[in-house]
């Protein structure tokens, strides 16, 4: 009996196929610069410590261990705050919250608006002024005050905040998303599948959408500290995430009478905003470095 040979492409080998697919991830990672590298690597690290943030902590998210404001000392390594929790928990806590639910709020805007402006550069003519004029109303009000009025208005849950959050930034990803699809929408490719009998939706999941990826993914990252800005803004006033939700916004202020003390403690959830908000941003700058360097 002859001997049958595998003729499975080398390409579609499961063997073969997961060392490439590992070799083109760590060619993209090698071919952003040194700042971009930093940053994916702090992104890492705060996605490890939201991931496990239970295993991590060494207290409960809500647990008291201790008398209000103790000093930085074992086992409350940087003491307590106003009600006796342990701080170092609270913002491994913390990480979790904040950057979960800024993480689902932008996932939330952008399926919104990138389905919204693909849609309108496709479509064009009275649907295209009809959702453009409705953005635009969006767009005009201004964040932070009708954030804190529907969230008045709705109570502050997590539910609302991201709700909010989502509608309104979603105008803003709408502009992004349309702008870069009007000038594919243009292209020979997209009116031969028109003639082709292609639906609409799989002209802008199939034809569209992955032409302005890369456009879409850098302005997910910027949209994406954003609105976690926003979020820590809004929980520093008081209608974010509510206690005894842990979050880094409600932290700075809940503990602000301890820099009268000398103490820094307060100012330490405020590192961490400000560290991941500058990691996204040289990861987004990194990648459309390349994609620029790529295209030339």
């Amino acid at each position: 009996m002859p001997i049958r040979v595998n003729s499975m492409p080398a390409e579609l080998h499961p063997a073969k196929a997961l060392p490439r697919r590992r070799s083109a991830a760590l060619q993209a990672i090698a071919g952003l610069g040194l700042s971009a590298q930093i940053g994916l690597a702090i992104i890492a690290l705060y996605a490890l410590v939201a991931i496990f943030a239970p295993l991590i902590a060494p207290f409960g998210e809500a647990q008291i261990v201790g008398r209000p404001y103790q000093a930085w000392a074992a086992p409350t390594y940087l003491g307590t705050d106003q009600l006796g929790r342990d701080l170092l928990s609270r913002l491994i806590y913390g990480a979790r919250n904040t950057i979960g639910i800024a993480l689902a709020t932008t996932a939330l805007a952008f399926a919104v608006g990138m389905a919204a402006g693909i849609y309108s550069a496709l479509r064009s003519g009275w649907r295209d002024q009809l959702i453009s004029r409705l953005a635009d109303i969006l767009l005009s009000m201004p964040s932070l005050i009708f954030s804190l009025l529907l969230l008045t208005v709705f109570g502050a849950s997590a539910v609302n905040l991201v709700l909010i959050l989502a509608l309104l930034d979603s105008a803003k990803v709408f502009r992004v998303a349309r702008a870069s699809a009007r000038d594919v929408a243009v292209m020979d490719f997209i009116e031969v599948a028109r003639l082709r009998g292609d639906s609409g939706l799989r002209i802008m999941t199939r034809e569209i959408l992955p032409n302005i990826l890369p456009t879409v993914v850098a302005e997910f990252g910027l949209r994406f500290c954003f609105v976690f800005l926003a979020i820590s803004g809004l929980s520093f006033l008081g209608v974010g995430l509510q206690p005894p939700t842990a979050d880094w916004g409600s932290m700075v202020r809940e503990n602000a009478s301890l820099i009268s003390r000398g103490q820094i403690t307060p100012i330490l959830p405020a590192i961490c905003i400000a560290v991941l908000t500058l990691a996204v941003n040289y990861v987004a700058d990194g990648w459309l470095e390349n994609r620029a360097g790529g295209s030339r």
